[in-house]
């Protein structure tokens, strides 16, 4: 379930920033580089903080 939630925030996360690059200013497209990243660096480390967050809020693994 947690996995499940965390992909479909950081899908939401780049579509909504690719949106706004297209439509308000391409300086959006470093908030999508730094959602890549984060995905990136929590496969390495297998450490993710949205992860740690939505366990503070509640939502079950």
């Amino acid at each position: 379930m947690l996995n499940r939630v965390i992909r479909g925030i950081a899908g939401t996360f780049i579509l909504i920033s690719l949106l706004l690059a297209i439509y308000v200013n391409i300086n959006w497209l470093w908030f999508t580089a730094f959602v890549g990243f984060n995905l990136l660096q929590s496969s390495i480390t297998k450490w993710c903080l949205m992860e740690d967050i939505l366990k503070k809020l509640g939502v079950r693994p």
